[in-house]
């Protein structure tokens, strides 16, 4: 990173009330007073604001607000300056143009982030959690997003490395005796700690499947054969008109997704062809789709028309399409179409046919009958991939795979210790286990890396 002044607009494109343009850098201050004739802003202190117009030369482009942040308390930890403009494109463009004409240069994407962490204002967590926060788009993401900002994997983290950090400091203290045959570790303490270490990641670890789900959401296939009720199950949740709804088989062709919020949980509903053997070629296609569709779901809803009087059809379908990380449930769809005694029936047929645990519901879509239900058991699913004796939720792949790999190193310190390796190969694996946990924070990271996270980033962020 060079001391480039840079600027961006910070807020979305297109006409809005206010639109705001950021500057960052050692000469923030002098290239705004170029066009800022109203205030002497080198005389003015940090976190103030200051009417008057930006001008280009001589020709006032608009009256705007700046807001002056001093270094190191700004979010950069350098002199910036926030110009808050009428939120014209065009106003917008010319602010930008006015403020690379003066010296600044357009930022790249993700730039005034990455000098904060760069700064060491904030770690490479918070830098990627600020990320998941403007991402977020449900309650549950905004909360773990958040506490990951406030540095809650960070703490979880530092609190392991530092315990490591102190057994690292005496293995390599025995390295530098190693004619002496001394040994400055407690081997027995060390593998005290390692276990509590092993306890702690694999906590982490294990609360990936609920941030993911609470992420990018929970996948849903509406599965069934055809007429069976997927799309107006599907317009029944979303509450509107989303899918065709016709008497004829087969209306469905392609697959139809849309997201449905519940308690705070997003979830991915994916509405499918109806499932049979088909000569049409489009239809067949939109087959293949809704089975592919399967393969990558969380749940699996598969909708049983009530009222068939054979049902080894749907069996032997929906035992096609199991996974054992797979959540099923199987719903008795045109309930209004049957009497009540039908649904024990159904439900007796499926629970002799299928091994694999699941939950029963009966409904009617175009009644709007125990939708509700359905809706309480996607919501239950997801909060039971909750871990009660962990607040900090992993959420972020990278995350993810460094946990795994501190696991992994761990695991070979522990043998290293029970076989009594060489102290050159423990020293080795726990300087492994180090590096990993570090990579999380940002500790240990690479330019790669970084351009590889920061790139994700919008402008002006």
């Amino acid at each position: 990173m060079n001391n480039d002044t840079i600027c961006a607009l910070a807020t979305a494109n297109g006409i809005g009330a206010l639109g705001i343009i950021r500057v960052s850098g050692d000469e923030a201050l002098p290239i705004v007073q170029k066009s800022f004739p109203a205030k002497k802003l080198e005389k003015q202190k940090s976190h103030t604001i200051h009417y008057g117009y930006f001008m280009d030369g001589e020709e006032a482009i608009d009256e705007v607000m700046l807001s002056i942040f001093l270094a190191p308390k700004s979010f950069t930890t350098e002199n910036s300056v926030e110009i808050a403009f009428h939120g014209s494109p065009h106003i917008g463009k010319r602010i930008l143009e006015t403020l690379i004409k003066n010296g600044a240069r357009m930022a790249k994407a993700g730039e005034f982030t990455l000098r904060a962490f760069i700064n060491g204002r904030i770690d490479l967590s918070q830098a990627e959690a600020i990320a998941d926060v403007i991402a977020s788009e449900n309650e549950a993401s905004r909360k773990v997003a958040i506490n990951q900002l406030k540095g809650g994997i960070t703490n979880e983290i530092s609190l392991l490395r530092t315990d490591l950090l102190n057994f690292v400091s005496l293995i390599e203290l025995e390295l530098d005796f190693a004619e002496e045959d001394v040994e400055f570790a407690d081997r027995t303490a060390l593998k005290g700690l390692l276990d509590k270490i092993e306890i702690k990641l694999n906590s982490l670890i294990e609360s990936f499947q609920y941030g993911n789900a609470i992420k990018n959401g929970t996948a849903v296939a509406i599965i069934g054969k055809p007429n069976a009720g997927k799309s107006t199950l599907l317009n029944a949740l979303l509450k509107e008109e989303r899918a065709i709804v016709s008497n004829i088989a087969g209306t469905t062709r392609d697959t139809i997704e849309e997201v449905l919020h519940i308690k705070g949980h997003a979830f991915r509903l994916i509405d499918t062809a109806g499932l049979r053997e088909t000569v049409d070629e489009i239809e067949a296609i939109g087959v293949k789709k809704a089975k592919e569709k399967v393969e990558n779901a969380n749940i699996l809803v598969y909708l049983a028309d009530a009222a068939t009087e054979d049902f080894s059809e749907d069996i032997e379908m929906i035992q096609s399409l199991l996974r054992e990380d797979l959540k099923l449930i199987i719903c008795a769809t045109k309930i209004d179409e049957v009497v009540p005694t039908k649904y024990e029936t159904v439900e007796t047929i499926f629970r002799n046919s299928i091994s694999h645990d699941f939950d029963f519901i009966t409904i009617s879509a175009v009644e709007n009958q125990n939708i509700q239900d359905l809706k309480n058991e996607l919501s239950s699913y997801v909060e039971h991939l909750k871990t009660e004796e962990n607040n900090v939720v992993i959420t972020n792949q990278r995350h993810f795979e460094a946990l795994q790999k501190s696991l992994e190193a761990v695991h070979k310190v522990k043998e290293a210790i029970t076989f009594q390796i060489s102290t050159e190969l423990l020293a080795y694996e726990l300087r492994n286990a180090l590096e990993h946990l570090g990579e999380i924070s940002g500790e240990v990271t690479n330019d790669e890396v970084l351009g590889n996270i920061f790139s994700k980033f919008c402008i002006g962020k």
